[in-house]
């Protein structure tokens, strides 16, 4: 009678095999999809999820929305703060006065690398909280405030 191979660290081996990858690979910015570990493994979405649990752990993976895992490189600096507050510092980073042309939200979503209706949203945030002025539909928005920036000791 065959013996059945313990499912029990088999997500370290999993693990152990996406680090090889992340290390072999100075380029990678995400882990690879979970379908592909699946198939290539032969288990379950369970098992390759904690086998990211464990990446995560260990430093070498976080999640991000969405469902996907972005490597985490030693020295990668990643601004985690909510997407309106890094819309708002291009308020100040692009040297815009009150009046000015505000960027479009589909020049905004390539430059943070978001979908369009989330820069949308985050826009939103940043009219109703009276930084921005919206022009209606077609029209630019403008800056109707500059945010101060609150300097933490």
């Amino acid at each position: 009678m065959p013996q059945q191979v313990s499912p029990r660290g088999t997500f370290l081996t999993i693990a152990d095999a996406v680090k090889a990858q992340i290390e072999a690979d100075p380029e990678a910015k995400e882990l690879p999809p979970v379908a592909d570990l699946m198939r290539a493994h032969k288990v379950s979405r369970g098992v390759v999820l904690r086998a990211f649990k464990a990446l995560h752990q260990d430093g070498f993976a976080e999640p991000v929305p969405g469902g996907r895992w972005r490597v985490i490189r030693a020295g990668d600096q990643v601004d985690r703060r909510p997407l309106d507050e890094r819309i708002a510092d291009v308020i100040t980073r692009d040297g815009l006065d009150v009046g000015a042309p505000f960027p479009s939200a589909s020049a905004l979503a390539e430059r943070f690398g978001a979908s369009r209706p989330t820069v949308t949203k985050a826009l939103n945030k940043l009219e109703a909280a009276g930084v921005l002025a919206s022009g209606g539909q077609g029209k630019v928005r403008t800056v109707r405030a500059v945010p101060i920036r609150e300097e933490r000791s």
